[in-house]
């Protein structure tokens, strides 16, 4: 395809179109700034419109070399620009970046409007749909064909014209929502800072107090000490702090963030979003948005994935139950004469592991080292899948972030790791794995996989000390990176975590197991200070407190999944409110009151930043049934390395992408499809009844 002369200087001058011959193809990010990306989004955007109507126009019969790969090839400078973007929108933002972010999401929105929705287009794809059996297709290319049909249909392809137009109209204004969404989220985490001075730190051990003293020093506030709304500063001070009037202060902080009025008050935007789901799902033949997102994963209906729900609910909120009655009583030795409310669970739930199981996570902590268990997470990969992570000294987008070569057992480049692990006023909350380019044969491309966190920052000098939840944390998205690194697909829209939500958090949840596996605890839990291994006897205390606390944690998420289903549930939402729902359907399930949805619906990112997980925050649990048997596997052999079931584990579950259904490739690794006996056993709910 020609390129103008004047659209063919504005590639060459701007470094985010120019080739990229940096290490690795990498960006050039030290010439990357905020005002080059609205420019480089305009060229971009243009190039792949002009490619889609090539195809669309082309008048020749449809092939699936004419259309289908044709497809597949088109959009590269934008795929660039795109990930190059979202990986500082997530992890290094500012409010040039924000602007630029408000700005291109419905145009974003409206680009894929004009793809999914080209008459023309579908026309080809369909005609090669029909005519699929005639067309000598190999399987991989059989899947993307039926792929692609099957996301043009769900995205209206085959609705009239003044259906599409009102769909398109949504779509535009869901990505301008969700955008709005995140960022007030993150206005809100900026926005509070607990300044505490040295008699305010009863109870923190001192991991805790360097941390609010580094987190206090980045702030401008040296001799003082800070708790933030990064999940690790926040739990943390939940867990240790003596102080009720504190813990209750930075609680109500950490769950209101979303509905405090004002310009960042979420409540209205969920409103919205729920309406214009509910009506885009209406005009695509379904009845609720719950029905539209289901038909396309494993769980296929909302009742299979609530039955699900409800079998561990009951089991594990009368776990709580339990577990409430535990911390209460100890509450009344101490001499304490209030109810157990939501922002003291954490602290007597610390107090009663000690006094239980002589175990506290002050003394685990000093034990996990985030380096050793970063080392600790690419040995498990050694060991499973011939991987080896050398760092490479390469320019990134900030000082904090680090990166990997990553080859296979053979020495062969598989692909660069990127680790952004530490909280910053600059990067959105919570933990997740995204890409600047993934793997795909069609243009022999291999991976740029980044995994980024929001742990504690050490003061300098210091190493970074981990608690046993962000230890999981950091193995949970390393898994997720795995799936992105190990992918071996020919086509892209196949690649890497492109697959279902309720599957795709198999590979990351499966990967947390290796965690607990003692041979690896023993080799890389090893004290900040003295270097001895953990001793066996806090070993294994660690791994006899699996199941600790577990009816609260369960409790925690799963509300948050029945919510999510209920809400997405409705078959229309013109008069939604927004608190009085919350309410009222956690009333239905009788949540207890001494707990709080692990995210609460106005900071439910989730669901409505982005929008990845709405009506399938589910997927967590659907994928704890299957990775609590999948690591069964491993353990019927009485290898947690086992060569040949780590194998098929590679084939057909971390580098196969989404060449096949989600059931068929469990069966392909495991022989069937899982038991919800193994979950319940991980999560000591076996028998936990009301």
């Amino acid at each position: 395809m020609s390129v103008m002369p004047h659209a063919q200087s504005a590639f060459t001058d701007n470094p985010l179109l120019a080739d990229w011959t940096a290490a690795y193809g990498l960006p050039p990010f030290a010439a990357v700034t905020p005002d080059r990306f609205r420019p480089a989004f305009n060229e971009a955007l243009r190039r792949h419109r002009a490619e889609i109507d090539a195809i669309a126009a082309n008048p020749a019969q449809p092939t699936f070399d004419n259309t289908i790969a044709a497809l597949e090839r088109s959009g590269q400078a934008l795929d660039r620009v795109v990930n190059l973007f979202f990986v500082l929108a997530g992890a290094d933002t500012n409010e040039a970046i924000e602007a630029v972010e408000r700005e291109i999401s419905p145009l974003l929105a409206r680009h894929s409007n004009g793809i999914y929705l080209n008459r023309p287009l579908y026309a080809r794809l369909a005609d090669l749909y029909k005519r699929q059996r005639a067309l000598g297709l190999n399987a991989e290319q059989a899947r993307v064909l039926e792929r692609y049909h099957s996301r043009f249909v769900r995205a209206g392809a085959a609705l009239d014209p003044q259906a599409q137009e009102r769909l398109a109209a949504i779509n535009e204004r869901l990505a301008s929502l969700g955008t709005q969404f995140g960022q007030n989220v993150l206005a809100d985490e900026k926005a509070f800072v607990l300044l505490l001075e040295e008699g305010d730190l009863a109870g923190l051990p001192d991991f805790a107090r360097d941390a609010a003293r580094q987190a206090a020093e980045e702030r401008g506030h040296t001799g003082q000490y800070a708790i933030t709304l990064s999940r690790s500063s926040c739990e943390t001070f939940l867990q240790f702090s003596a102080r009720r009037d504190l813990r209750e202060k930075v609680f109500q902080a950490w769950v209101k963030r979303g509905e405090n009025g004002g310009a960042t008050d979420n409540r209205a935007l969920i409103a919205e979003m729920v309406a214009l789901r509910a009506e885009r799902s209406k005009l695509l033949g379904f009845d609720s948005f719950a029905d539209y997102r289901l038909a396309d994963q494993m769980a296929k209906t909302p009742a299979a994935a609530r039955k699900l729900l409800d079998e561990v609910w009951v089991r594990a909120r009368a776990k709580a139950a339990a577990e409430r009655d535990a911390l209460q009583a100890l509450i009344a030795q101490e001499g304490g004469n209030f109810q157990l409310a939501p922002h003291d669970w954490r602290y007597y739930a610390e107090k009663r592991r000690k006094a239980e199981f002589d175990l506290d996570e002050a003394e685990i902590k000093p034990y996990l080292q985030l380096d050793n268990m970063i080392v600790a997470a690419f040995e498990t990969a050694r060991r499973l899948f011939g991987l080896t992570f050398t760092p490479v000294d390469v320019p990134l987008y900030h000082s904090d972030a680090r990166a990997y070569e990553v080859k296979d057992a053979n020495g062969r480049h598989v692909g660069l790791f990127i680790g952004d692990y530490f909280a910053r006023a600059s990067k959105h909350s919570g933990a997740w794995m995204t890409s600047l380019r993934d793997q795909e044969k069609l243009r022999e491309v291999t991976p740029v996989i980044l995994n980024i966190c929001n742990f504690s920052k050490p003061a300098p000098g210091e190493p970074a000390l981990l608690s046993f939840d962000d230890a999981r944390t950091l193995f949970h998205e390393f898994g997720h990176a795995l799936h992105g690194l190990l992918s071996n697909v020919t086509y892209p829209l196949l690649a890497g975590t492109a697959v279902a939500s309720d599957f795709v958090e198999l590979p990351s949840q499966l990967y947390e197991h290796w965690l607990e596996v003692p041979e690896i605890l023993e080799k890389y839990a090893r004290h900040y200070r003295t270097g001895a291994p953990m001793p066996k006897a806090l070993l294994d205390k660690v791994l006899a407190t699996r199941t600790f606390n577990q009816g609260f944690a369960t409790v925690e998420y799963t509300a948050c999944a029945l919510v999510d289903l209920d809400l997405h549930g409705l078959p229309d939402a013109d008069r939604l409110d927004v608190d009085e729902f919350e309410r009222r359907d956690l009333a239905r399930i009788a949540m207890p009151a001494e707990i709080v949805m692990r995210h609460r619906l106005p900071h439910f990112q989730h669901l409505f930043s982005g929008g990845g997980y709405a009506a399938a925050y589910y997927s967590y649990m659907w994928s704890e049934v299957l990775d609590a048997d999948a690591f069964a596997a491993f353990e019927e052999t009485g290898d947690p390395f086992n060569a040949a079931t780590a194998q098929r584990l590679r084939d057909y579950i971390y580098s196969a992408g989404n060449l096949r259904d989600p059931a068929d490739a469990y069966k392909a690794f495991r022989g069937r499809l899982p038991s919800v006996e193994p979950l319940l056993k991980k999560r000591g709910l076996a028998g936990a009844l009301a």
